[in-house]
């Protein structure tokens, strides 16, 4: 698990962001993409310890491509110079929610959980109605200590309570919200001794499950639309 490899390769690809540099150093990218695989698979262990059903995952099949889809952005750069992987029971779908690492260089790695995903109305409605049903729930597990040591709940929100909703509830704040997701940023230093920063990406993990199990159970029955 060499950390420093992959956070110089993803460096050289930030600063050489075009095609003929990806592919004159193709086994660079390999060999860095490896590494990263071997990390996944050592995290996957220690997640495994409280949290059995992400074990039958290849790490191969977790990861996204750095291949960035350039049609509708103005940034026009072909690659997003970032290793990702959603871990979860089905594998990286955003549903079942899971532990999301991304390693990026120069502050912009993290560690993430819940639903990320915003499109996906059926799931927004599904979340709502479970908080507005159990919200006492939903409170404990957000203001537990160690959960706001490292946590507070973001994700895209309306102006206002949606309709069919009561603008009083207890929880009305996160009533608007469309995806509930957790970011537990981290600096380069702590990515450089792969054995503690998986001992540590694991306990955080470990302090996200609840928050994680609630929206699974809130999610319980979801499908993903089919293409």
């Amino acid at each position: 698990m060499d950390t420093p490899l992959i956070l110089n390769y993803l460096s050289d690809l930030s600063k050489n962001n075009n095609r003929e540099w990806y592919h004159a150093n193709k086994d660079a990218f390999k060999t860095a993409n490896t590494e990263f695989e071997r990390l996944l698979k050592a995290l996957m262990l220690e997640i495994g310890t409280f949290d059995s059903s992400i074990l039958r995952n290849d790490p191969k099949e977790l990861t996204f491509k750095i291949v960035r889809d350039t049609r509708f952005s103005h940034d026009k750069s072909p690659y997003n110079p970032a290793f990702r992987a959603h871990i979860s029971a089905k594998g990286k779908l955003p549903v079942p929610v899971g532990y999301y690492l991304m390693i990026k260089p120069e502050g912009h790695s993290f560690l993430g959980g819940g639903l990320f995903a915003d499109m996906f109305k059926d799931a927004t409605s599904m979340v709502r109605d479970y908080i507005s049903r159990n919200g006492q729930e939903w409170e404990r597990i957000i203001h537990a200590p160690e959960f706001e040591q490292y946590f507070t709940v973001q994700g895209t929100a309306l102006k206002k309570v949606p309709a069919g909703y009561d603008k009083e509830h207890p929880q009305a704040e996160y009533l608007k919200f469309k995806s509930w997701y957790l970011e537990y940023p981290l600096n380069d230093d702590e990515l450089y001794d792969a054995n503690a920063f998986v001992t540590k990406a694991a306990e955080i993990f470990q302090v996200m499950k609840p928050f994680n199990d609630y929206l699974n159970k809130a999610l319980l029955g979801f499908e993903m639309p089919k293409r």
